[in-house]
């Protein structure tokens, strides 16, 4: 996985909304994700468009699938997220401070 996959998976404000429905209900479907879109955020999107959101998103390592019969259900994964994170924030040192801008 690389950070430019997962920067430009983020900079998309639908995929934020998908990660957000993950967020909260792990585990769905294609078509539960985009009732949900539908239902929830007023968004009118097609399933492939939704597809396609969910491919960059499982390229970024975010999104995980599995198969069980004739269903793919879609997971959440935050591990890119807590790298990408820890990329930057040290525990070991002290957070630094913004500069005031006066």
């Amino acid at each position: 996985m690389a950070a430019d996959d997962l920067f430009k998976a983020l900079a998309d404000g639908t995929r934020r909304t998908i990660l957000d429905e993950l967020t909260e209900k792990s585990g769905q479907t294609l078509f539960e994700i985009c009732a949900r879109l539908s239902m929830k955020h007023g968004l009118g999107i097609s399933r492939q468009a939704v597809s396609q959101h969910l491919a960059v998103l499982e390229a970024a390592g975010l999104v995980e699938t599995r198969r069980e019969g004739r269903y793919k259900f879609h997971d959440l994964n935050v591990a890119p997220l807590r790298h990408i994170t820890e990329r930057w924030l040290d525990p070991h040192t002290t957070p630094a401070r913004e500069k005031d801008p006066s």
